[in-house]
This record gives C-alpha cells, structure tokens and sequence, in this order.
C-alpha cells in the first residue's frame, strides 16, 4: 500500500490478488502434527470419523461421518469429561472446519492452542486454509461489485484466521468507500447504530475498527509495510471527515517512539491540524522537524508537507471591507469629515491588522518554501511544486527566485496559460515590461491551452490525463502534443503523442496515457501545429538534429529531424507546413 495524497487514504484494493488455494497434497488427511495424542477412547472415535468423512468418495458416508464426529467429540469435552484435553477440542475444531462453521471453530482451536501450545504452527495451518476459499469468495464478490456480500465473507474469513492483515485492510476500504448511513437511524436503534453493521455503522469508525486489526494482524515482520499503512489510515479516516480528536490521537499513537516516530506525512498533518487549533507554536515545531528530516523523505512527502502547511495558512484579511466599514461610521458619527481625514483614520487599524497577519504567516511561508525547495532538490520537474513555489516565493518578497521558477516550469508546461502568467508575473518583476506583454501575447496566441489534471506514478509506471481546450471564438487548427516521462534526473523513460483534431470553438478533448516503464517520476510536453512559426519551433524543440533541404521550381522546403521520439517537421517559409510524428 501507498499513500500519495496529503488527505488521502492509503487504499490497497488496488489489483485484488486471489490468496493461493490448498493444494491436492494439502488435502490429504493428516492427523495432528504436534505432538498430542486422542487419549481416550471417544476422541479417538471422533478422529477415526473425521478421517472417514475425509476421505470418502460418497457423500451420504461424509454426512453420517461427520455426524459421528461430532456426537462423540462433544461428548468428550462434556460429560466425557475430557475438557482438559487439547485432541478434544482440536479434533473438534477440524469438525467445524469441516462443517464450515468458522466461528465454533476458532472457538475450539483457541481452546485446543491454549491446551497446548506446541501446536500452534499446526493449528495455524487449518485455520489458513479455512481461510482461503472465504477470503476469496470476499474478492470475488468485491470484484462484483458486491460490497456486502464481500463484508460479509471477509468478517467470516477474519474469524477463523488473523495472522495476515489483508482481510481486515479489505473490510476497511469498502466501509471507506461506502456511504453514510441514516443519522435517523441513531433514534430507532442506537445501540445496533454504533456496531459496525454494514446498515447501521458510522463507516469511519468501522474502517477505523478494520485498519486497527489490520495493524494488530501484521505482526510478521513481512506485513511491516501493511501495519505501517494500517495504523497510519486510523489518523487520516478520522482526517478526511474532520473528527480532528480522535485524527490527533492517532497520528500521536503512529508517531509513538515504538511505531514510526519520523514520518514525514503524520508530522505533516498532525501539523495541520495542530494550526487549526491554533496551537502554531507545535505545527511550527513539527514542520521544522519535517525539514531536519529532508534528506531522508521522499520528494512526494516533501510536497504534502509543504501542501499541508499552506493549506493551513489563514488567508489574507479583507482589508476594502475594513476600510469601507471604518470609513461609514466615520462619517456616521462625524459627517464634516473629509475623504482625506476619513483616510487618515481608517489606514492605520488596517495597516496594523496587515502587519500582525505578516508576523503570523510569513515565517509560514518561508517553511512552504523550505519544504518545496527541499522536495524539488529530489524530483526538479514536479510541475505542481514549481508552480506553488513560484507563488509562495512571490508573496514572501523572493523575487529573485520567481522568474527562474516560472521558466522551469515553462520548460515542463509551456501550453498553460497559468503557466504563461507565472512568466509574466516574473518579468514584471524584473521590470521588463516587453516581456511581460511578450508572455501576454503568447497566452492569447496559443492555439489551445493543454491542462493535465492527474498524474499518478507508480512503481510500475505512470497515468496521466487531461483536457486540449480550444478557448478561443473559433475552431482550432489540429495539434500533436509529444508528452515525456521522465525520472528523478530529468531523463525521458517514455514518451507518446496525443493528438486533438481541430476544436470548435470552446470545445474540449480529455486525454488519458499509460506507461508500464519503471522510474517515472515528472512529466513534460512539447506541441507542434501547422502554421506555427520556425522560432517557435526552435523555442519548443530546440534545434534538429538533421536538416534536409529541398528545392524545387516552386521553391525550397526544409525537413527538420528530431529523432528518439521526435517529429519530422517540413518548414517552407519560415511556417510549419506539415508534420509527422511516431506512434510508438
């Protein structure tokens, strides 16, 4: 499991994988592998029926076998007074097994476990393959679309088996998933309302319930991400619906010094939620140890802090309202007063409410800074990073950085027009109004804007979609965006072109591209029509790697070669006339 989102909930039901069945070999009728013997004369009868049932081809001889079995083994732990003895109960257990009553036989074996506890590698045996056909009738039915039936067989899985968490990870995530039920409901049973009944539950608090015996069912050491992921889905289920109480309590149990005391996403948002409370002085703390923290977090946990910090700065005051009010009982309670004196009273109170919300949230904003600079020191082309640093870099004065940031992210996005008003913003900065009007025109000029709105990387590969929006009054010319997919150094792992045809005049066309390529980390793009000109060319492609020239009576036309992944581009007059780009 993982988690990406700075809100989000690490979900595994992701590819839902069948737990391996029993093989034929297992199915062979073994008596206990530990050392425990009958011991009496009924529980060596109910072994000999249970092995009979086993065992036979014919189904009314299994019926009368295990009928049998169990009259005679219930009588031993009765009247038979062998209740002190471990075979009883783990000859009873196998029953039940075999009945398929999952409940009585967990009964049983704990029983028999406790009786003798040498047997545990044995009793843990059956108890798994019991497991396995329930726990896979859970899958199926979840596959199916069938969230209660899946509940329903994994609870029954999770009777009979609990050393694997994945069972309780997948109850989680349907209650995750489903809706609220009727807060009605609360008045005509309470009680049944705050079980987790898949009718009456408050589904966070079963899915709570659910990741907690995920963590407690992960205990071998190969679950250790599983646990990890489980108990940290405690805090953020609470999170994600806003019981901030309990989210704190659990992101203080995850952080524990006996859990995981240096995770860069709970610090992140118990910091969070530490500055709704206006407890500044504690996220500010957290959010400094994140920071010390760097070189060990990942650039994604690097972002969510700097996202979760940002998200919990208070925005800037209405200063016009003040005015506006100040300025009405001013002239309320003195009507002579001019506009310059009303001025001169009113311009202070908002000037100092502008200076106390500098001296909260600044010192706030250097830490998104810190945190976004730290994340972009591992994965340079985050687009998103870049963009929201550009920004925050401009509200804390650091105007020396927002320019370099915007052609950064320019380089990545050059199709956005937020992107091209991040370029302006910077030149203005700097004062170059040609620039600024420059980055303007572009805006206008381009012939669609490109948005991705996702991008998902994975282990194994990345998603990424988005919209071609023609904004403009008229239909577009059709246009060929090569998208790059790219690792942590900047190095192209994949690319694919998307194609959009010409757009009438508002219209849209999503996008969506898939790569199974290892690495992947960023993306970019660059585009190329049928009209532009050669020096945007060169401004999006670079120069060719070849250049072909041929004349003819009517005059000469180039063929820029880019090569890899590139197009093949015919330039006649400085214009783009025509183009050809790969599918692969």
């Amino acid at each position: 499991m993982t988690v990406k989102q700075a809100l989000g909930i690490a979900v595994c039901i992701l590819a839902a994988a069948l737990a391996p069945r029993v093989t034929h070999a297992q199915q062979i009728w073994l008596p206990a592998a530990c050392d425990i013997k009958p011991g009496h004369q009924l529980v060596n009868s109910g072994m000999q029926s249970l092995k009979s049932a086993f065992t036979t081809k014919f189904a009314d001889q299994k019926t009368k076998d295990l009928k049998d079995a169990e009259r005679v083994l219930t009588q031993a732990v009765t009247t038979g007074k062998q209740e002190k003895n471990p075979a009883a109960w783990y000859y009873l257990g196998r029953y039940y097994m075999m009945a398929e009553d999952l409940g009585a036989a967990d009964s049983a074996l704990s029983k028999a476990l406790a009786l003798a506890p040498a047997c545990k590698d044995d009793i843990a045996l059956y108890r798994r393959q019991a497991w396995v056909p329930v726990f896979n009738a859970g899958v199926q039915a979840w596959q199916a679309g069938q969230s209660d039936s899946a509940i329903a067989s994994f609870r029954r899985a999770n009777q009979i088996y609990q050393a694997e968490p994945m069972g309780f990870v997948y109850i989680a995530n349907l209650f995750v998933s489903r809706e609220e039920p009727d807060s009605a409901l609360r008045k005509t049973n309470a009680a049944k309302y705050h079980t987790d009944s898949t009718v009456y539950a408050t589904r966070m608090d079963s899915a709570a319930k659910y990741f907690r015996l995920a963590a407690a069912a992960a205990s071998d050491p190969k679950y250790t991400r599983d646990r990890r992921d489980a108990l940290f889905n405690v805090a953020r289920v609470y999170h994600s619906v806003k019981r901030y109480d309990e989210a704190i309590v659990a992101y203080h149990e995850y952080l524990a010094p006996t859990n995981y005391p240096n995770d860069v996403q709970a610090m992140a948002g118990l910091a969070g939620l530490y500055m709704l409370r206006d407890n500044r002085d504690s996220a500010t703390a957290l959010y400094n140890k994140i920071l010390d923290r760097a070189d060990s977090a990942s650039a994604d946990d690097l972002f969510g802090a700097a996202g979760s910090i940002l998200n919990a700065i208070p925005s800037s005051p209405d200063t016009a309202t003040m005015d506006g009010d100040c300025a009405k009982a001013a002239k309320k309670k003195t009507p002579a007063l001019t506009i310059r004196q009303i001025a001169a009273r009113c311009a202070p109170a908002a000037a100092d409410t502008m200076r106390k919300y500098h001296t909260l949230t600044d010192p706030q904003y250097h830490l998104v800074a810190k945190a976004y600079q730290a994340g972009l020191a591992k994965n340079p082309y985050s687009r998103d990073a870049l963009y929201n640093l550009a920004g925050v870099s401009y509200l804390i004065g650091d105007s020396a950085n927002v320019l370099p940031l915007a052609q950064r992210l320019y380089a990545i996005d050059p199709m956005n027009r937020t992107t091209l008003a991040k370029m302006a913003g910077g030149w203005q900065l700097m004062a170059k109004k040609d620039s600024v009007l420059r980055y303007l025109t572009v805006a206008e000029a381009l012939p669609v804007e490109v948005t991705v709105g996702s991008f998902a990387p994975g282990e194994q590969g990345a998603t990424l979609d988005g919209l071609i929006t023609n904004f403009h009054a008229k239909a577009s010319t059709p246009i060929a965006v090569m998208f790059e997919f790219l690792d942590g150094k900047g190095n192209v792992v994949a690319a694919a072109f998307q194609d959009a045809p010409a757009l009438d005049a508002g219209a849209n066309q999503s996008f969506k591209l898939k790569s199974d390529k290892p690495g992947i980390l960023a993306w970019r793009y660059n585009a190329i029509w049928v009209g532009m000109t050669d020096k945007q060319l060169v401004a999006a492609w670079g120069r060719p790697k070849q250049t072909n020239s041929t004349v003819t009576g009517a005059g000469s036309q180039e063929q820029w070669v880019y090569g890899d992944f590139g197009p093949f581009v015919y330039v006649e007059g400085g214009i783009v006339r025509s183009y050809q780009t790969s599918k692969n």
